[in-house]
């Protein structure tokens, strides 16, 4: 990843915020329609709990007060943002079969992969672009067009 994919990267914030991100304990749920955020270091958490919106990879809203009262963001859409899993997990969605698709590409209710209705992709297994160079993503194990190295 190079430094301009990096969520931080295109993310505007105070130290502040990044450092209220980083220690206060969020806890975090999926939704289909982003992240809620709940912050656990409050005595009413279910007081503080807020929706962070991801696109193209990005916490792009919240609904928090901050979010649209300061310029920057939030410390919420800044917490989503450092956690790779959190962020991973809500913009790749698990499909039924076992396969991921990125929920940016297909949202709920739309298809999940590409290609006839079988469910079978019609791309060329050598330019999966799901796949690393030395390993192959879990769609090209799943539909034997690779298997996993030794």
């Amino acid at each position: 990843m190079s430094k301009t994919d990096n969520p931080l990267a295109r993310l505007q914030f105070t130290n502040r915020v990044r450092k209220r991100a980083q220690y206060e304990a969020f806890e975090y749920t999926l939704t289909p329609e982003g992240v809620q955020v709940r912050n656990g270091s409050h005595t009413n958490p279910e007081d503080h709990e807020y929706l962070v919106t991801v696109r193209d990879g990005l916490p792009t809203h919240c609904t928090c007060p901050a979010d649209a009262r300061f310029e920057g963001a939030c410390k919420h859409r800044v917490a989503v943002a450092i956690r790779t899993p959190i962020l991973d997990a809500a913009t790749t969605r698990v499909a039924a079969d076992g396969g991921t698709t990125r929920s940016d590409e297909h949202p709920i209710g739309d298809k999940t992969t590409s290609g006839d209705s079988s469910g079978t992709s019609n791309t060329d297994p050598e330019e999966c672009e799901e796949c690393f160079e030395d390993f192959p993503c879990w769609e090209c194990v799943r539909t034997g067009k690779k298997t996993l190295p030794e």
